[in-house]
């Protein structure tokens, strides 16, 4: 617990007693067997189920605990990557806060429980994930209001506290959306995700345009990408191509930068569309990049 003591030590609004209170949480929650409940961490400690429950009413800046250890600990050279995702969590009970149908992506459907939305530091060069921020997704009142509205004020409220090397945030599928990509965009990052294969997406025209009145032509037909021949090819090994080019999004309503991965293994063929919004980002760093979202599985 020395780096925990020492990461205490900066945080110069705590008291000793609530330093203390700490370090035995963070201690006696590693060592718990079971539901993390008050009950349940004064068995494994000497404080007892009272005061647990006395000082977890106290406000503690968690997320500023985890940017000083971030900071502390991943050295600066290092690359890294800001990554997002939700996780579900079952619970039964009709008054537990937040209860609400959310998506299960273990059963693959929505189910009653509650959810935790999760920003997380990856660090590329050690292929690691750190949390930085959870917060619970709340029960919506406000009709206008939808999830991925939450999830962006959710990033625009933490991203502050990310180190100031960071530019990118990764997410999944879900979080493709117009709303949620221009907010990203709107805070000065570029977000890196993954398309439906049959995304809406358009050839950019760099042909010569027609003189006089009218608007010039931008786009040069749509994207099949059962045809990849005007795509540029980036061949991994025998088995992985990547298929890249600067496109128009129609739905995002953005130019992006596609990778579109296609694996042989045997007779079958997997794929995924990539995407960036930033255009100068390589298709190779686009495809590095993604992969090391995953780790935010393991936290």
């Amino acid at each position: 617990m020395k780096i925990l003591e020492n990461l205490l030590l900066k945080m110069s609004n705590l008291g000793e007693h609530q330093k203390k209170f700490i370090i035995t949480l963070i201690t006696t929650l590693t060592l718990n067997r079971g539901k993390a409940n008050f009950r349940n961490l004064s068995r494994y400690s000497d404080i007892s189920e009272k005061t647990y429950s006395r000082w977890s009413r106290r406000q503690f800046d968690f997320i500023k605990l985890n940017r000083l250890a971030i900071q502390e600990y991943i050295p600066n050279e290092n690359i890294k990557l800001a990554a997002m995702d939700c996780s579900f969590i079952n619970k039964s009970g009709k008054h537990t806060y937040g209860l609400d149908n959310f998506y299960n992506g273990k059963q693959s459907k929505a189910e009653k429980g509650l959810e935790i939305s999760t920003l997380a530091v990856v660090d590329v060069i050690y292929n690691t994930a750190y949390n930085l921020s959870t917060r619970q997704t709340p029960v919506l009142d406000n009709p206008n209001e939808t999830r991925v509205d939450w999830y962006l004020n959710h990033f625009k409220r933490d991203c502050v506290n990310l180190p100031s090397s960071v530019e990118y945030l990764v997410t999944d599928g879900y979080y493709s959306k117009k709303k949620f990509t221009h907010g990203i965009v709107g805070e000065g990052y570029h977000q890196i995700g993954k398309f439906r294969k049959d995304a809406n997406l358009r050839y950019l025209y760099f042909g010569q345009q027609k003189s006089g009145p009218g608007r010039k032509k931008r786009y040069d037909g749509k994207i099949n990408l059962d045809d990849v021949s005007r795509l540029q090819e980036i061949k991994i090994n025998d088995k992985l191509s990547i298929y890249t080019d600067v496109v128009n999004n129609v739905t995002l309503k953005c130019h992006v930068r596609i990778a579109y991965l296609v694996k042989k293994t045997g007779k079958k063929i997997a794929t995924a569309l990539l995407f960036s919004t930033d255009i100068n980002l390589s298709a190779l760093k686009i495809y590095e990049y993604y992969k090391s979202r995953f780790q935010i599985e393991f936290i």
